[in-house]
């Protein structure tokens, strides 16, 4: 039996510069107890599976970072039957040898921002497990389509408040404590997907150097958008690899994040 038009299995949540994924896909619009998502979902099939597009800023980019609609984002999908996420994104190289151009696919998170709705249990104490904050099966999934274009296996995502880049001061610190690079998407999109038990894997592409890095100049907006642009063809590429190299079947932790946990709600 075919599954529903609105069926998907995976998730890709468009960054900055990435509004578009899918060919020959169709729009539908999600509505969720938490509002409506960045945008409409549109799903399509990406070699024999089904797959939801969502930009994460909206493809007008309208919503800045700290305006994102992230429970909405993660729920919508969720109830579309997505179960497992990759999310490419945009951040600043912390360290030399990331430069412009440079895939990382990070393990860990700093998580820097402040004021955003980060938990779906508003009511309740629901603790969930966050050490190990992306998914270990989708990251070897993403490595594996990734080496054409030599993405780097590991590293620290600083997710900041944003809208304004760091100084020259702050991206030393993060670069002090651990950090590999730096974001303003990344928190609280994985640890929403962790209340929900969906599996959660970021790529990200390096658009510049941040400023406290040797050699470092203070960022503009228009460089961001211009190195994501040349580099989307590639990001392209990997992302739609990446989807079918997913397994079929979890047997991941992430599919068991809730268990033994009594929750106020049911999940979509």
């Amino acid at each position: 039996m075919n599954p529903p038009p609105t069926a998907a299995e995976i998730g890709v949540i468009g960054g900055s510069g990435l509004y578009a994924l899918l060919d020959n896909a169709t729009e539908f619009e999600v509505s969720t107890p938490y509002g409506a998502p960045s945008d409409k979902v549109t799903i399509a099939e990406v070699g024999g599976r089904r797959v939801a597009f969502l930009p994460r800023h909206g493809r007008d980019h309208r919503f800045p970072p700290h305006k994102i609609p992230y429970r909405a984002n993660l729920w919508a999908l969720r109830s579309l039957g997505v179960r497992q996420i990759v999310a490419p994104c945009a951040v600043g190289g912390l360290r030399p040898e990331l430069g412009p151009g440079t895939f990382v696919v990070p393990d860990q998170l700093i998580d820097r921002t402040s004021g955003r709705e980060q938990t779906f249990f508003d009511q309740g104490a629901v603790h969930v497990s966050f050490a190990d904050p992306y998914c270990p099966a989708g990251r070897a999934a993403v490595l594996d389509s990734a080496e054409r274009v030599n993405a780097v296996d590991g590293g620290t995502m600083v997710v900041v408040e944003g809208p304004r880049f760091s100084t020259r001061a702050e991206s030393r610190w993060f670069t002090a404590i651990g950090g590999t690079i730096v974001n303003m998407t990344g928190h609280p999109e994985a640890v929403l997907a962790r209340e929900l038990e969906l599996c959660y894997t970021a790529i990200a592409l390096v658009t510049d150097l941040d400023a406290g890095v040797e050699g470092g100049e203070a960022v503009t907006h228009e460089e961001v958008f211009r190195v994501f642009g040349e580099n989307t063809a590639r990001l392209r590429e990997v992302l739609l690899d990446a989807v079918v190299k997913l397994p079929a079947k979890r047997s991941c932790p992430c599919k068991d994040a809730l268990a033994g946990i009594k929750l106020p709600f049911q999940l979509p």
